[in-house]
């Protein structure tokens, strides 16, 4: 990191004459605020730092000694021999979905803030990344434009200046913006090329004259003092003709930007100053999905046609799509994430091949035509279809109809999508290699590039039932990313049963369901008008009431009863079923509607926990140094040394001789000045925050340095010449003081009551039990739903061990409990572990005097880190639950983790209490 000065002196309140030069070391301001604004991962961080560092170590200026400048680059990064252009360029090595385009935003506005630079060129390979990037770049509105949270260009936001507009855009020249240069080098080498009229060879068009500009925009490129050139997928423009066509820029600094640092020529580039490799990526495992390896158990090809082979591997690649596809339905539902459609990619020998493919995927000969109009063949042959295009553009879309995508070597750089999950690669080929090259269009993260922590959702799954032993072969190969790879292998009977989705609503929405079901066995067809207006009513107050606990004054349910809140739901109501209705019966129904409310209250009520709506989240982490005084025994005891100027004559006899040194130079810093300026060059330290502590230990180490000198001169050098290493022995001890305060949990807001939660799950055909069957073996219990809850806030519920559905039984079976539920993930917000998770307790239970949040856990788990953190985000919830509904009438919260040797269906309740 640099060592940067601040342009203001600080001033000691202790001793007006006192005034340094804080160094600001090791951290850099402008570079951690971007990091934080635009929530840079890890390794996107240190290469920001990079690029902050070499910005300073560069003259960024034209025409630089590119000599000097490398031997500036090789002080910090020696790995880098040779720019490889003819201006200082260096490269990052960054694996595909970490986040590249990310980072070249951060680093516009790093070069931007920190160095006043205005003007940017970025290149792209290809058209599909070309249009990608002027989205992220010039679109504000765009889910990944990358300069989201840069305060400084909401009101000045960059100009966008592409291929398609550079002639026209009037405000080029203004000072006070930024202006990004976007350009496809396809489309940027075509150009200077050249065309022709009547015969005479003009100019390319970028080097043509411009009517507004009056000059040629290509030299106004090339005169800019400050343009800083971006390369995405840098190993494309390592070709000489894009390398003479950048280097005519001459551009001050160059970014590349590449998951491939090697040109065409296979040699490695010269420049890397960073590398995160995917092999790396998969090993953190954080910002890419988990590629797997799958094969059929017991699988034998011998027998098998190849035909038969494809055949095999396309089904078990449907099976692993579907239950992918109900797992991200079930993770969105229950998080209240966006729904994400997968896709399955098809890799054909050629073009016949997939059309053979195409042709077999889109008949009912597979799976009875359930996919056909789902499939899209992209290659050569179908490349200009503009519906082909449009589907294939929009594949990220959840009403995108494509749910198997065929391909022949069509899938370049750019082709950025985060919903791939299954690749079946069928072309006859080295299957390590062909995998290799292919995994890499299916490791972005669909939900903010993060893992979600469910392994299907996190999972690239690749078929290659047929070539299984030749690829683990090749992942010992310690070069290979195969080598980062799982491998599964499918069970043939577990792959045949297809789970179904289980919605599991709350009591009150079932009771509307089976209701519905009444209203259409009703005949009449006037009757059953009326009795649908009336359960669209009650859906609808049901659906206004916690909208309604926002209000003043309401505070419990009970409030629910009051004639104003009343009057507060029915109007909502009547916004939304009868407003603008202009038939006879409008005012007829609503009267029904209106009647019907206290009725329906006292039903919900009946059949709902009241759990206070708390967002409990914790608050950043305090840090401080301790007040202490200085142990001055050791590391305090200092020698003056001899301080001479020796002078050697160049010629004749080359005579040395001494001159003692006259120290007047440190005369206006006094010691206690001079040892706490080299105090603060510390990180850590913060003279506004500490010059009372940092004058006090200092002055402490000066009485004991003076005790040992009677002479004023000599404690005055030892103190010049000892200045680092006193600053550094006070800055040990202050080490031992410094203090970093738990994350507490800040005081929440409480509303009154939040509504019950839906259950979303899974189940296997045949997969529901009675809560009081006996389950053998145990394991099965996770795959199976249960029914025959009459307390419960649901109908069905899955558990996640013999454990719950045990505590669930003494639940239903205990007198003293009212109601209980298993909230669904989405029904509380406690965040626990810095607030990176989410906390879901197992069981909440009401009795006649207290709600109780429990917890089961196995008994030797009891004391874990993990479970204590949970325990406590859960008692804070509790506490302030408890203050809450102390002052309205309500009961007490109590959280209870209870350990799983304790619980046996012949407990009662109040036993565990």
């Amino acid at each position: 990191m640099n060592q940067v000065k601040f342009q203001t002196r600080k001033k000691n309140p202790h001793n007006p004459d006192f005034s340094i030069n804080l160094f600001d070391t090791t951290m850099n301001k402008n570079a951690n605020q971007i990091k934080q604004r635009l929530s840079l991962r890890q390794p996107l961080q240190e290469a920001l730092d990079i690029v902050a560092k070499l910005s300073d170590k560069l003259p960024l200026q034209k025409d630089t000694d590119l000599q000097q400048a490398l031997e500036a680059v090789q002080e910090s990064y020696p790995q880098v021999s040779d720019f490889e252009r003819e201006f200082p360029s260096i490269c990052f090595s960054i694996a595909t979905g970490v986040g590249k385009t990310r980072l070249m935003g951060a680093c516009v506005t790093y070069l931007y803030l920190e160095k006043g630079i205005r003007n940017f060129f970025i290149l792209a390979p290809n058209l599909t990344i070309y249009e990608k990037l002027m989205e992220d770049f010039g679109n504000p509105a765009y889910a990944k434009y990358v300069f989201s949270g840069i305060g400084e260009f909401v009101h000045n936001k960059p100009v966008i200046i592409t291929g398609e507009n550079y002639a026209q855009l009037g405000g080029l020249f203004r000072d006070s913006e930024v202006r990004i240069n976007i350009f496809n080098v396809a489309k940027f080498n075509s150009d200077n090329k050249g065309t022709k009229k009547g015969g005479v060879s003009l100019a390319p068009r970028i080097k043509r004259l411009s009517e507004y500009l009056g000059q040629s925009y290509w030299n106004y490129l090339t005169d800019l003092q400050d343009l800083v050139i971006l390369m995405d997928e840098a190993h494309r423009y390592h070709a000489d003709k894009s390398k003479k066509a950048i280097n005519e820029l001459k551009p001050v600094l160059g970014i590349e930007l590449t998951a491939t640092p090697i040109d065409e020529k296979g040699n490695a580039f010269k420049n890397i100053v960073y590398e995160y490799s995917l092999a790396r990526a998969l090993e953190d495992g954080k910002y890419v999905k988990n590629p797997a390896i799958a094969t059929r158990k017991n699988f034998r090809a011998q027998g098998l046609s190849a035909d038969e082979i494809e055949k095999i591997k396309l089904e078990d690649a449907i099976s692993i799509h579907q239950d992918t596809k109900a797992e991200l339905i079930l993770y969105a539902r229950n998080t209240g994430a966006k729904l994400v459609k997968p896709f399955v990619l098809v890799v054909c020998r050629d073009i016949t091949h997939a059309s053979e493919v195409y042709a077999y995927i889109n008949s009912t000969e597979f799976y009875g035509g359930q996919y056909k109009g789902k499939v899209l063949q992209i290659d050569s042959s179908t490349k200009k279809d503009e519906e082909i295009d449009r589907q294939f553009v929009e594949l990220e879309k959840y009403d995108n109809e494509i749910e198997i995508v065929i391909h022949v070597n069509m899938l370049k750089e750019g082709w950025d999508v985060s919903n791939l999950y299954t690749i079946v690669p069928l072309r006859a080929a080295n299957a390590s290699i062909l995998i290799e090259q292919t995994i890499g269009r299916g490791l972005r993260l669909p939900f903010n590039g993060e893992r979600t922590g469910v392994d299907k959702i996190d999972k690239l799954t690749v078929i290659a039932h047929d070539n299984f032993e030749s690829v683990i072969a090749e992942a010992q190969n310690p070069e290979s990313v195969l080598n980062k790879m799982s491998f599964i292998q499918l069970d043939e009977q577990e792959l045949k049963p297809k789970t179904e989705l289980v919605f599991s609503p709350s009591v009150t929405e079932v009771s509307f369901s089976r209701e519905e079901k009444l209203i259409a066995k009703i005949e009449d067809q006037a009757k059953r008008r009326e009795a649908q207006v009336g359960l669209d009513s009650k859906r609808a107050i049901i659906k206004a009431i916690p909208t309604i606990g926002k209000m003043e004054g309401v505070r419990t349910l009970a409030d629910l009863s009051k004639p104003e809140v009343k009057e507060r739901v029915m109007y909502q109501v009547k916004q939304e079923l009868f407003s603008g209705q202009t038939d006879i019966f409008a005012e007829q129904d609503y009267q029904a509607a209106y009647e019907a409310y206290d009725k329906l209250v006292t039903d919900y009520t009946q059949n709902i926990i009241e759990i206070p709506r708390i967002d409990l989240v914790q608050e950043e982490a305090r840090a401080w140094f301790e007040d202490f005084d200085l142990f001055t025994d050791l590391g305090f005891d200092f020698k003056p040394l001899s301080e001479e100027i020796m002078i050697q004559e160049l010629t004749g006899d080359r005579k040395i001789d001494s001159i003692g040194v006259v120290h007047g130079a440190f005369r206006r810093d006094t010691p206690a000045n001079q040892i706490v300026a080299e105090l603060i060059n510390y990180p850590e330290i913060d003279y506004d925050e500490y010059s009372e502590l940092l004058f006090k230990l200092t002055q402490q180490a000066l009485e004991y340095i003076q005790s040992q000198h009677d002479d004023p001169e000599q404690f005055r050098l030892v103190v010049k010449q000892y200045r680092k290493h006193i600053a550094s022995e006070i800055y040990k001890q202050m080490r031992t003081h410094f203090r970093i305060s738990d994350r507490e949990y800040g005081e929440p807001k409480v509303l009154p009551f939040v509504k019950i939660e839906d259950w979303n799950f899974t189940v296997v055909p045949g997969g529901r039990r009675h809560y009081k069957d006996v389950i053998k073996p145990a394991s099965l219990i996770p795959k199976l739903v249960f029914t025959g809850f009459e307390k419960a806030g649901h109908l069905e519920y899955k558990f996640d061990s013999g454990t719950e559905k045990d505590f669930a039984f003494i639940l239903e079976n205990d007198n003293e409990v009212l109601k209980w539920l298993r909230p669904a993930q989405n029904q509380f917000r406690i965040y626990w572990a810095n607030n990176s998770k989410q906390y879901y307790p197992d069981f909440v239970v009401e009795t006649s005097d207290t709600i109780y949040m429990i917890e089961t856990k196995a008994a030797d788990q009891m004391e874990t880190a993990e479970v204590l953190d949970k325990k406590k985000a859960a008692e804070t919830y509790c506490l302030y639950a408890s203050r809450f509904t102390a002052g309205h009438g309500g009961k007490p919260w109590k959280y209870v983790l209870i350990p799983h040797d304790e619980v046996s269906v012949n407990r009662s309740f109040g036993y565990f209490i």
